[in-house]
């Protein structure tokens, strides 16, 4: 985003299917360079059956860990916001969706004070990068 002509989309299907599909659509409509960040959990991140992988996306949504946005460059021309986020606040808290995951549960089991720690960490981070794209929705 910090190079002004290029969009850039988040999406997760599982969160929103309807938003996914008009990043696609807008990126692929933009005239210039798009990028598009999926979020897509796989087994590694433990999650034995994929089909459950949806509902693995809304909840890293919920929590704020991966918000949906978008960032238009074409909305300058127009005067408006090149910045758009489209997700609603967290309302899940970060802990209950990483806990869901092999990847961070495994540390509950070796080191459950780092793994405590840690969560508070990621929460922080979460809340304050939340706080920082509402302030860029705003401009």
């Amino acid at each position: 985003m910090s190079y002004k002509n290029v969009y850039v989309g988040k999406v997760a299907m599982g969160a929103n299917d309807v938003h996914a599909i008009k990043v696609f659509r807008e990126a692929e409509a933009h005239n210039g360079p798009s990028l598009i960040l999926a979020y897509s959990p796989c087994i590694s991140h433990g999650i034995k059956n994929m089909r459950y992988m949806l509902g693995q996306q809304k909840m890293a949504v919920e929590s704020g860990y991966w918000p949906l946005l978008r960032y238009i460059p074409a909305n300058i021309d127009e005067g408006k916001n090149p910045f758009v986020l489209d997700s609603k606040a967290p309302s899940l808290p970060v802990k209950d969706y990483i806990y869901t995951e092999n990847r961070y549960k495994m540390l509950t089991a070796s080191n459950p004070a780092a793994a405590e720690e840690l969560a508070k960490k990621l929460q922080e981070f979460v809340d304050a990068k939340w706080k920082q794209y509402e302030d860029l929705a705003k401009l």
